[in-house]
């Protein structure tokens, strides 16, 4: 679905990607991890086209989206969905309207009772079919990013970007968004890229998990494979962060 193939970054005359290669199997769900300041979300950054890499190519489907104008950029987003970390809801909309906001905005829907229709579905989908008139003050963290979730995958879009999606939040709620992000990828069958630092969480929900060190992909594989790494890095980041468990561990 996606090939990063040696792609590098710097900013500020500073190296943040040195070589990046990795591929993203479609329908499946790739966490990519590593330390914080490594270069997990600058490489999110540039899967979807934020971020030009100063060389190398990002190809989605087969198409270097480096090379796409600004116009065909912003419709190929069209098949991006992104739950940012803090979920970035607009605070002045209701639930409702946040979620129903890429609807108007890139399809310029005008079927009031359609628009009413989905976006009732992809709450009911994450568990919040009756808080569609709660406004994002109202909401627990969790909540948050659950109403984030529905919003990524309003469009049906064929990817799914997640951006730390379960910091802040306690262990419990941690383990429902896990539980929500491993549902999505099986009911809609979607491709999912996940940027985590939690070990557990990346455990529980990938089918492939990729470590970033130094602006480079050490270690990809599932997680069995990757629980029995013998790169010393990877062994000290797992140890480091908890014990290896979860699906396939």
């Amino acid at each position: 679905m996606i090939e990063i193939r040696d792609v590098h970054k710097s900013f500020n005359g500073q190296p943040v990607l040195r070589g990046v290669n990795l591929t993203i199997p479609r329908g499946k769900i790739t966490v990519i991890i590593g330390p914080s300041g490594c270069g997990k979300t600058v490489l999110l950054r540039h899967i979807i086209g934020l971020v030009k890499p100063d060389r190398g190519q990002v190809a989605v489907d087969g198409v270097d989206i480096s090379k796409l104008s600004r116009a065909e950029l912003n419709e190929f987003r069209s098949r991006f969905g992104m739950l940012f970390q803090s979920a970035a809801l607009f605070d002045s909309l209701t639930v409702f309207e946040n979620v129903a906001f890429p609807l108007r905005e890139h399809k310029l829907m005008k079927d009031e009772e359609k628009i009413g229709h989905i976006v009732r579905e992809k709450l009911s989908l994450v568990g919040l079919e009756g808080a569609t008139e709660k406004m994002p003050s109202e909401l627990s963290g969790g909540m948050k990013k659950r109403v984030g979730l529905a919003r990524a995958i309003v469009l049906e879009p064929e990817i799914v970007l997640y951006d730390e999606p379960v910091t802040g939040l306690d262990p419990i709620m941690s383990v429902a968004i896990d539980n929500l992000i491993l549902s999505m990828q099986q009911t809609l069958k979607i491709t999912s890229v996940v940027i985590s630092h939690d070990i557990e969480s990346a455990f529980r929900v990938a089918d492939q998990i990729a470590m970033i060190h130094q602006g480079r992909i050490i270690e990809c594989g599932g997680p069995k494979e990757l629980a029995r790494s013998e790169n010393p890095v990877v062994r000290e980041f797992l140890s480091a962060s908890g014990s290896a468990k979860g699906k396939g561990a």
